[in-house]
């Protein structure tokens, strides 16, 4: 496994890089939060439309704005955080990615019920990755309760961590620059096939854990 470092290059690089959030339940929120602490702008978005959330950008800061769908999804980097039941509608119609990084922050699972959905032996970022054609998929911010994505990531003395994992080299890079921006310390977990699976909830045994690296 190897961690984030915050001098190289591709830190550099993804301040240049927009980005858009696909959901706006309490893990899009915390995220555009999270975002917005480190003074870095996105656009959120929902199935209602942008008006129904110009309380909630209001109240999270002037880094984020509202808008639609599509426009949150023709950003550089895109995180995708909606209930898993409603991911293939949040997805229809939307064109192909173009090799642009989709992080997919979901966990096939959601209230009130709380059943884990069946998969047929695949793992959710495999599900994930048949939604969103030509992007490089990154599975990372969804180990995390809401409140610990939103919140200080620097905690006794160290930093937050947050697992991440993909099979693009580019793409998981700009990832770790954009989590260590963040305030978190970044850990690759390698390939999507491995890695989505260590960091899935449920079944995976990473996502019970709140770690901070010291150090």
């Amino acid at each position: 496994m190897t961690t984030s470092t915050p001098t190289s290059p591709a830190a550099a690089a993804a301040r240049d890089l927009s980005i858009g959030i696909i959901g706006a339940g309490n893990i899009g929120r915390a995220i555009a939060i999270a975002l917005a602490r480190a003074g870095i702008s996105a656009t959120l978005s929902n199935s209602r439309g942008p008006e129904s959330l110009a309380e909630t950008v209001a109240a999270i800061g002037p880094t984020i704005q509202a808008g639609t769908r599509d426009e949150a999804a023709a950003k550089d980097i895109v995180f995708v955080a909606v209930n898993w039941s409603k991911l293939p509608a949040a997805l229809a119609g939307l064109p192909d990615f173009g090799q642009r990084i989709v992080i997919d922050a979901n966990n096939p699972i959601e209230a009130p019920l709380f059943k884990p959905a069946d998969l047929q032996g695949r793992s959710s970022s495999e599900v994930v990755a048949d939604l969103v054609p030509g992007a490089r998929l990154v599975k990372g911010f969804n180990h995390l309760l809401a409140d610990l994505v939103s919140g200080d990531p620097r905690r006794e003395g160290g930093r937050r961590v947050l697992f991440y994992s993909g099979d693009d080299a580019q793409a998981k890079a700009d990832v770790a620059a954009l989590i260590d921006r963040l305030g978190f310390f970044g850990i690759d977990l390698g390939a999507l096939a491995i890695g989505s699976r260590l960091a899935q909830f449920p079944g995976g045994p990473l996502p019970a854990l709140n770690l901070v690296k010291f150090g």
